[in-house]
């Protein structure tokens, strides 16, 4: 499988590719999308990657596997193809949201491309998936690359903000400097925790004042 992933992102995640566990997953993966149904499209695995370059990248959510339904992943984590119906935690990320600045977010869909266009990476820890079957590409590899990705923005950037929301992406930043960027925890905004305190966790806001002491343009969520 050739990969099309942006320029810098290559040259920053060449080691990656050139190590032997990321031959297996490309092997595995290669042999999942020959079989059956793979969810995000083979074109957009690297969707956020693509969307969101290296140096540009200003803000950081980490989510765990890609939607496994029909027409949903399209490569960035919490967001589905226009026209497909808003995902639950997506809904209260909307909620948070309108909670932090007055005004609906609710009427909007789920395409978060726009995020991903200003510097928002929206990094799942999994890549791909089979349709229907949640966490089937776990343990292959993706895991590795990804924090391989965490880590290097981690150690080569700045002030970058990273949203780290459940235990999953905790544990998976726990590394991140504190004093070299702002990392904001909250629980998932998931049906089943996102009252325990996602929703008032005023994450949204927080990032853009950050970004804004920090020499840098706001994110228009």
């Amino acid at each position: 499988m050739d990969i099309k992933i942006e320029a810098t992102w290559k040259n920053i995640l060449q080691e990656e590719f050139d190590a032997p566990y990321f031959a297996s997953l490309i092997d595995f993966v290669k042999n999942a999308y020959s079989c059956g149904t793979v969810y995000p499209p083979k074109a957009q695995i690297f969707e956020a990657f693509n969307r969101t370059p290296f140096e540009k990248t200003k803000v950081v959510i980490l989510g765990q596997d890609p939607y496994h339904g029909p027409n949903q992943a399209h490569g960035l984590c919490f967001s589905v193809q226009p026209g497909v119906q808003t995902p639950p935690s997506l809904v209260n990320i909307y909620k948070e949201l309108e909670q932090e600045y007055g005004k609906s977010f609710l009427t909007r869909n789920g395409d978060l491309r726009d995020w991903a266009d200003q510097g928002v990476l929206l990094l799942n820890a999994t890549l791909t998936v089979n349709a229907g079957c949640a966490g089937s590409h776990q343990g292959k590899g993706w895991e590795t690359f990804t924090d391989s990705v965490v880590r290097r923005l981690a150690e080569q950037r700045e002030n970058l903000v990273f949203m780290l929301w459940g235990g999953y992406a905790q544990r998976k930043g726990a590394f991140i400097d504190r004093t070299k960027h702002l990392v904001l925890e909250a629980p998932h905004p998931s049906p089943l925790s996102a009252f325990r305190g996602f929703i008032g966790c005023g994450h949204f806001k927080k990032a853009n004042d950050y970004l804004q002491e920090h020499g840098q343009t706001p994110i228009c969520w």
